[in-house]
């Protein structure tokens, strides 16, 4: 129709009057308050109004800061220490002298109200934070040469820290005590004295007593050693299994697409040979036990992020939403020398870049209060060995995996290397447990199903002697 526009740009949103985001009545009553009792309220101002940017008023933001400063030196607070405090600090005559402080305690009748006053300030800092980090992100949108997926993860990343500061993160010592014991009672319940999430492989749930909240565990090999294999038959593990509650499961895949995990579970599972179906060469009988695999596959909770080359700031994003969304109990990220991190410059080499992603996923696994699996890639050095022993000191290209690991798992497979004919028996070496033992176990690969088992038990209950703890404070 003649004159009707295609694509019209909406109209720009009606400008709201800005109330401004302080109060200086609050702010007033807040310090008034502390000098009349700061034995009571400078503790709980210390708590919700940690910094003194939490005040927008310059004179009222100095004289909390000598404040802050006294009660580190525990000084007696009164208007006459208060104002030899800030004469030190050179700034009695910026706050309006001690006519100042005496107008801020005759605008506190009582300090039976601190609480309130200290909520409002905090509420209009709270609000101050989050028009800088969106003003941020909007010069960020305009000015950034990443990806828009990248700006949105920094953007939300930066959203989500202001409200984890808001938390207080002091737990009371009786609830801290309360939730000890309920875990002791939970570990007496499970007949396996299992505490975190059951990797499905018995000797080794048995040392690490399953995958804990918050931890971050890395499985590291050389190539073609399995780790994938084995990530993903824990995935099942925990995602499918018939005698204990299932749990949801995030999964990372930077090497292999979706559709390739995928098909190695539906074989794993259904016990039919990969290279078979790759052949056409199935049976009638195997094709029937894919579909039963399928139909088991289809009511498992496992969600698989399949994007290459992640950045270390957009996949924490990512499993934040995961998070929200799915309650994911489990994240494994295959592999981390796979991601980037931008926000390293290339000169400091790419063993810093490796450290900044190690810590940042260590930092993901406390944030999100998960475990979170991280597969790593090993140097060569295992292969100059007689029996291909990998050693801590093998992760590639930074020593920080290590320090940041909560457990490194390392495996290899002694009959690649010649020790004996034997393929299938693959070591399991747990060479770091912050809050367990060390020790090897055994498992058994079968190749043509990608599919690891358990092998002969080597013990029942508690770990054995051999098994050493380990001494990392």
């Amino acid at each position: 129709m003649a004159g009707e526009s295609i694509g019209t740009p909406e109209a720009p949103a009606q400008r709201v009057d800005r109330i401004p985001l302080y109060s200086e009545e609050a702010e007033k009553g807040v310090l008034g308050s502390i000098l009349l009792d700061a034995a009571n309220v400078m503790d709980f101002c210390l708590i919700r109004l940690p910094d003194p940017d939490c005040f927008h008023v310059r004179s009222h933001r100095l004289v909390y800061e000598a404040l802050q400063k006294m009660d580190a030196e525990k000084k007696v607070v009164d208007i006459l220490t208060l104002a030899e405090c800030l004469k030190s600090l050179g700034h009695l005559d910026d706050v309006g002298g001690v006519d100042f402080l005496n107008q801020l305690m005759d605008s506190t009748p009582t300090s039976a109200h601190a609480d309130y006053y200290i909520e409002i300030v905090r509420q209009k800092h709270v609000l101050r934070r989050i028009v800088r980090k969106a003003r941020e992100a909007e010069n960020l949108c305009y000015t950034s040469d990443e990806d828009a997926d990248i700006v949105l993860g920094r953007a939300e990343q930066s959203f989500f820290e202001i409200g984890q500061q808001q938390s207080d993160d002091i737990e009371p010592w009786e609830a801290a005590v309360k939730k000890s014991v309920g875990l002791i009672e939970q570990m007496m319940d499970s007949r396996a004295g299992i505490s975190g999430i059951p990797s499905g492989y018995r000797d080794l749930d048995s040392i690490m007593m399953g995958m804990h909240r918050g931890d971050m565990i890395v499985l590291a090999a050389r190539p073609s050693m399995g780790k994938t294999s084995l990530a993903m038959n824990i995935v099942e593990n925990v995602a499918m299994g018939e005698d204990r509650e299932t749990k949801a499961v995030g999964v990372f895949s930077l090497e292999m697409s979706r559709e390739q995990l995928v098909l190695r579970m539906l074989c794993s599972t259904a016990g039919v040979d990969t290279q078979r179906i790759h052949r056409g060469t199935i049976s009638v009988a195997e094709h029937g036990q894919l579909m039963q695999a399928a139909d088991r596959l289809r009511k498992a909770r496992i969600y698989v992020d399949d994007s290459a080359a992640l950045e270390i700031v957009d996949l924490r994003a990512r499993a934040r939403r995961m998070k929200k969304r799915f309650n994911i109990d489990l994240f494994v990220i295959d592999y981390l020398q796979l991601m980037n991190n931008s926000k390293v410059s290339r000169n400091d080499g790419r063993q810093q870049v490796v450290s900044s992603i190690s810590g940042g996923l260590k930092a993901m696994a406390k944030e999100l209060n998960v475990p979170v699996l991280v597969l790593s890639q090993l140097n060569r050095s295992p292969d100059a060995r007689e029996k291909g022993e990998p050693r801590l000191s093998d992760l590639r290209e930074s020593g920080s995996i290590e320090q940041d690991a909560d457990v490194v798992l390392l495996l290899y497979r002694p009959g690649k290397y010649g020790e004996n004919a034997d393929q299938a028996t693959t070591i399991v070496e747990i060479a770091k447990q912050r809050n367990g033992p060390v020790g090897q176990i055994n498992l058994i690969f079968r190749s043509q199903l990608t599919r690891f088992e358990n092998a002969a038990t080597k013990f029942e209950g508690e770990p054995p002697p051999e098994y050493n703890q380990e001494d990392d404070s």
